[in-house]
């Protein structure tokens, strides 16, 4: 009866675990199909993420002034190739890179149990006079 009742839990665990699978897959389309009706959007982010990321690597990286604006035109005028290949990249590995972030914030790991220290009752008797010679 054992053997039957673990193949009946067993059974409910992979159909649970075929059924997140599915709606992952199911996210990842949402998402694919939203980064192809959101291109402007998708545009507009992947701009000002350049437009922060560029200026502050070239700040971090270049201390000389005058190389630094130099390099900060260079960037504004590289945007176009940054955009295409941002595109292209964001539309293929976005929509599972941001599934998977989304199932792993819905994941839950077991936690692990803490059990509380069980002290002797002739320790507790001990600490308890202890305490009262101290006062």
């Amino acid at each position: 009866m054992l053997r039957l009742s673990n193949n009946r839990k067993t059974a409910v665990v992979i159909r649970e675990q075929q059924k997140e699978e599915e709606r992952i897959r199911d996210i990842e389309m949402l998402l694919e199909s939203l980064f192809l009706r959101e291109e402007v959007t998708f545009k507009l982010i992947a701009d000002c993420l350049y437009d922060v990321g560029s200026v502050n690597l070239v700040n971090q990286k270049v201390h000389s002034r005058p190389l630094n604006w130099l390099l900060k035109a260079i960037a504004r005028r590289s945007k176009p190739i940054f955009r295409f290949f941002m595109l292209r990249w964001g539309r293929k590995n976005a929509p599972q890179l941001i599934a998977t972030w989304l199932h792993s914030q819905v994941v839950f790991e077991p936690s692990q149990v803490v059990l509380p220290e069980v002290m002797n009752p002739e320790e507790n008797a001990l600490e308890g006079s202890s305490n009262l010679t101290s006062l």
